[in-house]
């Protein structure tokens, strides 16, 4: 151990302790400052890379009109869009609690309409005067995925192209 010790320091390195279980004990000769530096690196960069989901909200009401009911749809679809969740929530007041079914038919709508972008991933659930439900958006195709059929399609154009001027000097 003390010629590990004067080794490190005749190189200016340090002597760090890898396996301190393993018998003998596993140490290494190097840079400590340099060796955190970069698992600092590491670490800051896995944060960077790591998607956050983030949960949007819409509240609807029972007795929403139309035009209303199109647009709130709308925020859903570009929330769903840009990848977030979204909890959609019908609130009732008063006498509406009455009949939750007209809520549960809201929400059975927007999930019927959005059944191509968005996943229910919680079903419609009664809360004290909230009815929740929070959707997922569907995963996408691979923009790899839609270039490699374009190649596909192009070289199959070429092979009609081809076709083609041996067809026209076959009918001369």
């Amino acid at each position: 151990m003390s010629d590990a010790l004067r080794i490190a320091d005749d190189q200016g390195f340090d002597l760090v302790e890898i396996a301190p279980d393993a018998d003998p004990p596993v140490c290494k000769i190097m840079d400590y400052g340099k060796f955190k530096y970069e698992q600092d690196i590491k670490a800051k960069q896995a944060r960077k890379n790591q998607t956050k989901v983030e949960i949007k909200e819409i509240k609807f009401r029972p007795k929403i009109d139309k035009h209303d009911y199109e647009t709130k749809k709308r925020h859903v679809m570009r929330f769903l869009d840009a990848g977030a969740k979204v909890k959609v929530t019908i609130m009732f007041r008063g006498r509406e609690m009455a009949h939750p079914e007209l809520g549960l038919k809201i929400l059975e709508r927007v999930a019927e309409e959005l059944g191509d972008d968005a996943v229910i991933e919680t079903q419609p659930k009664l809360e004290g005067r909230n009815m929740h439900m929070l959707l997922a958006p569907t995963k996408k195709v691979e923009p790899k995925v839609k270039a490699a059929e374009g190649e596909t399609e192009t070289d199959a154009g070429a092979q009609v192209a081809e076709d083609q001027p041996a067809a026209e000097s076959a009918e001369e």
